[in-house]
């Protein structure tokens, strides 16, 4: 029997059980009792209305089930494999049990549901929790050089003793693995990586990267002079700082660099500033003939940032602007400042009080998140497609922070798909 996945939450199965008689704990608190004698299973089926004549042997992680059987409140304990399972009683009659199959992973796999009594009896049920193959959503740093360490992060990443975990960039193996739990390894890049995707095998099957390592395409800035298609420089009133500092080494030559004092008022276009303007010709091309915005619920923004000096006020705002926004008049503070045009504002420092960064990371920020204006209101999110020219300016944002001194270094602005 084909084996269908849904997570439901409780609240939705008891909107859809329709005949089905429910006690509630919350309602008549004295009704439910726990009974005697024992529980018995007769099939296990979904919640899902669509499916809930579907029966089932097994299920995955998280999923909600419903048990069918006879003396169900004499559940007092139930276990899916060696994970104990919350019982609700509000969802608990003597003949169904909704339940969600726990989320941790088995340790110990016996492919049994086990119900345990008030008198400690204990009845099984033959029942497979599906684990799932592993899932890779991020990367610490999507351009570390080979040979450097990096942390990919997802769910799933199971090291078996008999089938070990094993991590792929491409077709190029990964040698050195430092590290590994449910949720992130830790590994060594291995010499000969390319452009390419992250795949990640364990015993329940192989995974893959919705992003590239290295991502070479979709790229606007590499900041780099270097005879490609991504941009180096900037292209506005004020000058920005492109190159090198001795206390951050280089992904890959150039970086944009701001550096100098933040504070709550600060506006800074001579230190804080990258803007992009362009005359849609050779030199200055619209980043629209870079990339294709036309599907921008689909698109995020990627960055590589290095911040060795700790950052604790003003927000990074990055704005994708029209020509018509970055045109004659429109070049000035009043478009800077404006509450209705919609931009990204990244601030990491804001939860903690103050960000650095060990080493270089990527960002990574959806286009549906352009949707503030510059004090941090909530506006309609970004629209136009025909994006020419992009903005980068340290400031405001709505934030209380503290005054700091930072240095901020950004490199291999690009656009890509979500998947």
């Amino acid at each position: 029997m084909k084996m269908m996945r849904y997570v439901k939450g409780l609240a939705v199965v008891m909107a859809v059980m329709g005949g089905m008689t429910v006690t509630s704990c919350e309602d008549e608190p004295d009704k439910y009792e726990i009974a005697d004698g024992l529980p018995s299973i007769r099939y296990v089926r979904m919640t899902s209305p669509e499916v809930s004549d579907s029966l089932i042997t097994g299920a995955y992680l998280s999923n909600t089930v419903c048990l069918v059987g006879d003396n169900l409140r004499s559940i007092y304990e139930l276990y899916f494999n060696d994970q104990k399972a919350i019982l609700n009683t509000s969802v608990m009659t003597d003949n169904t049990v909704i339940v969600d199959v726990p989320s941790t992973i088995p340790s110990v796999v016996s492919n049994k549901i086990y119900m345990v009594t008030l008198n400690k009896d204990t009845v099984t049920y033959d029942f497979n929790v599906i684990v799932s193959a592993p899932e890779v959503s991020s990367m610490s740093n999507e351009y570390a050089a080979p040979g450097t360490e990096v942390t990919i992060h997802g769910d799933y990443f199971i090291d078996d003793p008999n089938v070990p975990l094993s991590v792929s960039i491409g077709e190029v193996p990964v040698t050195e693995i430092t590290s590994i739990s449910q949720t992130s390894v830790s590994f060594v890049v291995p010499q000969g990586a390319t452009a390419d995707y992250v795949s990640v095998t364990s015993v329940y099957g192989t995974g893959r990267s919705s992003f590239r390592y290295m991502e070479d395409r979709g790229l606007l800035f590499d900041f780099d002079d270097d005879g490609d298609d991504a941009l180096f420089n900037y292209n506005g009133w004020h000058p920005s700082v492109i190159g090198t500092l001795s206390e951050v080494p280089s992904i890959d030559n150039n970086y944009l660099i701001f550096q100098g004092d933040l504070d709550n008022g600060t506006w800074d276009e001579s230190r804080f500033v990258f803007e992009y303007w362009p005359n849609g010709d050779a030199v200055t091309p619209y980043l629209n003939t870079l990339v294709d915005f036309s599907d921008l619920g689909n698109l995020q923004y990627k960055f590589e940032v290095n911040i060795p000096d700790a950052w604790s006020a003003c927000a990074m705002q990055i704005m994708l602007t029209t020509n018509n926004e970055v045109s004659g008049s429109n070049q000035n503070n009043g478009f800077f400042q404006n509450e209705t045009f919609p931009r990204a504002l990244w601030i990491p420092w804001q939860s903690s009080g103050s960000y650095t960064t060990d080493g270089w990371t990527t960002v990574t920020i959806p286009l549906s998140e352009f949707r503030y204006g510059s004090s941090g209101t909530s506006i309609n999110p970004l629209s136009a497609t025909d994006i020419t020219g992009m903005e980068i300016f340290v400031y405001g944002g709505g934030v209380t922070g503290t005054a700091c001194s930072t240095t901020i270094c950004i490199d291999n602005i690009r656009v890509v798909p979500i998947y």
